[in-house]
């Protein structure tokens, strides 16, 4: 425990820094020259950095399934707070993420994120998540992809919470197919209430892209019905490497 706490600090401490130091520089060269590819390529580097400090590794299972040559939207289930970071360097090279708005709390972070392309979404004003979603179909229909946790919050159990609907309504306004991803081991790593960050290898499984094209706001719940069904499969073959 005291050495992982030890590791835990380091970790804040060095991502912190390379945030700030790389946020700064980024966004400069962003607005001077539109180098927006460098923010993802200072973001993975944060990624990696922050993961290696910690001891976290992972493992992807079925990048066959993964459409590099079109947008898509990336559903995953939610464990831990360190879910995000991993699946955002592990699926895509350029991955967009709809993200709770309280980021907008940290200045340098989000201001990075939203020239990244990233859309903040406040679920306790209706209007403004709606235009979040019609922001990211819009984004969508442009090529890029998303990722979403539909369950909103990170799950307690190994139960997946209910799935909200706004990355689904962004899905089939933005024609995109939606990819099925579990992730499991992160509540490993940091249980909720905990800032401690423990070593754990994350098993990540990509399912088979399920389309969108021709599907309207009526077939919204069953589309929801369908990929939470996918997850939970994926779910169900238990953590890369157990068998």
């Amino acid at each position: 425990m005291y050495v992982a706490a030890v590791r835990s600090i380091a970790t804040y401490v060095a991502v912190s820094l390379y945030v700030f130091v790389t946020g700064l520089v980024g966004m400069l060269l962003a607005t001077l020259f539109g180098w927006t590819d460098l923010l993802y390529i200072f973001g993975h580097g944060g990624v990696r950095l922050g993961t290696a400090l910690a001891g976290i590794s992972y493992r992807v299972a079925g990048t066959e399934n993964l459409p590099h040559d079109r947008a898509a939207v990336y559903c995953c289930n939610h464990q831990s707070n360190i879910d995000p970071p991993i699946l955002y360097t592990a699926l895509h090279p350029r991955m967009h993420i709809l993200y709770k708005h309280e980021i907008d709390r940290i200045p340098v972070l989000a201001r990075a994120f939203r020239m990244g392309g990233f859309i903040p979404v406040d679920r306790s004003r209706k209007e403004s998540a709606m235009r979040s979603i019609e922001a990211g179909a819009r984004s969508l229909r442009a090529g890029n992809s998303f990722l979403i946790f539909p369950e909103g919050t990170r799950s307690k159990t190994d139960e997946m919470l209910p799935f909200k609907k706004g990355g689904f309504i962004m899905a089939i306004k933005g024609a995109a197919p939606i990819v099925p991803v579990a992730i499991q081991g992160g509540r490993a790593a940091m249980r909720r209430g905990s800032r401690v960050i423990r070593p754990v290898t994350v098993s990540i499984r990509v399912g088979t892209p399920i389309e969108t094209a021709g599907l309207t706001l009526d077939d919204r719940d069953a589309l929801i019905l369908r990929v939470r069904d996918a997850i939970a499969s994926l779910l169900a073959e238990g953590p890369i490497g157990d068998r």
